[in-house]
């Protein structure tokens, strides 16, 4: 059985997921291969701004824009998710109007046209799993695999986000999103 998701892909961690890492995260799949898969959570936001990390740029050094943690692997990293491929060259289309990445002066001149742009999102590391990794996770029911929701994507209540997530499956995860993620917390 083939357990690839596509990139685009929302990944909602299963309830009884108790990894720091990963409790209660939704994250955005960017691919996902035989060979492995990345992702960028996108419900954790930081204390830190853009301003933060990118101190020397002529726009985003003074911006406000909140930086998110996208994952523990690679934390010298910095990814963008917006929605202005209209406006913003290069990029990945991950679905729903949702992008990867693009020219970093172009995505600052919608960040200082729009102060915090609910539709451009900073973020710091990513997610990764190795050759089969994420598959046999996937098997195991410890993610919960939904349509990419823009909304979602750049929600600011980590919470809330995992909740809708989880509402947005339906099915037999209907209610799970109510449960604690270790029932001997009740």
């Amino acid at each position: 059985m083939d357990l690839t998701v596509q990139p685009g892909t929302l990944l909602a961690s299963a309830p009884h997921m108790l990894d720091p890492n990963f409790m209660h995260a939704v994250v955005l799949i960017c691919q996902h291969t035989s060979e492995g898969a990345y992702g960028l959570v996108v419900n954790r936001r930081t204390t830190a701004t853009v301003a933060d990390l990118l101190p020397e740029h002529p726009v985003l050094g003074s911006a406000a824009a909140p930086v998110h943690w996208g994952g523990p692997v690679g934390s010298d990293t910095l990814q963008i998710l917006h929605t202005h491929s209209e406006r913003v060259g290069g990029g990945l289309h991950l679905g729903a109007g949702v992008c990867l990445g693009g020219d970093l002066d172009e995505l600052a001149g919608v960040v200082s046209e729009g102060g915090e742009e609910p539709g451009v999102r900073f973020v710091v590391g990513y997610a990764g799993w190795g050759e089969g990794q994420l598959d046999g996770e996937l098997a195991e029911g410890g993610w919960l695999p939904t349509a990419l929701d823009p909304g979602l994507v750049f929600q600011d209540d980590q919470q809330r986000t995992w909740r809708e997530a989880i509402r947005a499956i339906g099915g037999e995860v209907a209610g799970m999103e109510d449960l604690p993620p270790d029932v001997s917390w009740n």
